[in-house]
């Protein structure tokens, strides 16, 4: 099984946690593999987690020869305080939340506001970023919000028309109301502050917006704020069939 690598190659790390960040189980749970002599670096077993590696090794575990690919995809929990760019003279960006690769090339699928949290691919893959982003793809975004304002059964039909902002009416949005003013939004474009104008046409604030899936890809509630893993096989799979 091919899968992407937690370094490049002008950064070495630590086995246990490049293991552990390709998938195969928690630190706790690699670390006993290496202790149990299920991994081997460059042909010969190793038993101490602590040891460091690069992409010139061949690393195996439990027989399975650990392959680099030439795409990067990861997963982030966006935090608030950061842009979604690769580079900023003065605010922080998403890249600044991401380790060991830094040599591929990687920048963001889309954007997040600097205010929105949640879910946020990361890719050196411009073919399929391309198709994600494109308008004629109308790939789903699902967003979790809280908002000041009373809620309207109306919503629903309102949105589910589209409404204009400014010059331009949105496509077909679906609202579900979560009671206590939460709701999910989903939208398949992604206009400037889409969410929240269109929560403003009907006269609410949105006061909290969190990304929880794109596509048919959904964020990891193990990943806390600012944390990131790459994808496993099956997500890139996912993501490649939106």
């Amino acid at each position: 099984m091919s899968l992407t690598p937690y370094f490049n190659g002008d950064n070495m790390i630590r086995l246990d946690k490049m293991l552990a960040h390709m998938g195969y189980g928690s630190r706790k749970e690699v670390k006993e593999l290496i202790r149990k002599g299920y991994v081997s670096v460059d042909g010969e077993i190793v038993k101490s987690d602590d040891i460091k590696v690069d992409e010139n090794n061949e690393v195996i575990i439990c027989n399975e020869v650990i392959n680099y690919d030439e795409f990067i995809y990861l997963m982030l929990n966006k935090p608030d305080g950061y842009i979604s760019a690769t580079f900023d003279n003065k605010l922080p960006t998403v890249l600044d939340l991401i380790y060991g690769y830094e040599s591929r090339n990687l920048f963001p699928v889309g954007r997040l506001d600097i205010d929105t949290y949640g879910l946020l691919i990361l890719t050196n893959d411009g073919k399929l970023a391309h198709k994600l982003l494109s308008p004629k793809n109308h790939v789903a975004k699902k967003y979790y919000l809280k908002y000041d304002g009373k809620y309207d059964e109306s919503f629903i039909e309102i949105f589910n028309k589209g409404v204009k902002i400014e010059d331009y009416i949105t496509k077909p949005a679906l609202f579900e109301d979560l009671g206590n003013n939460e709701a999910y939004m989903t939208i398949s474009e992604g206009k400037f502050h889409q969410v929240k104008r269109m929560m403003e046409y009907v006269g609410c604030h949105v006061t909290y917006l969190e990304r929880v899936s794109f596509g048919n890809l959904n964020l990891d509630l193990n990943l806390k704020r600012g944390e990131f893993r790459p994808l496993t096989i099956e997500e890139i799979q996912k993501l490649k069939e939106n």
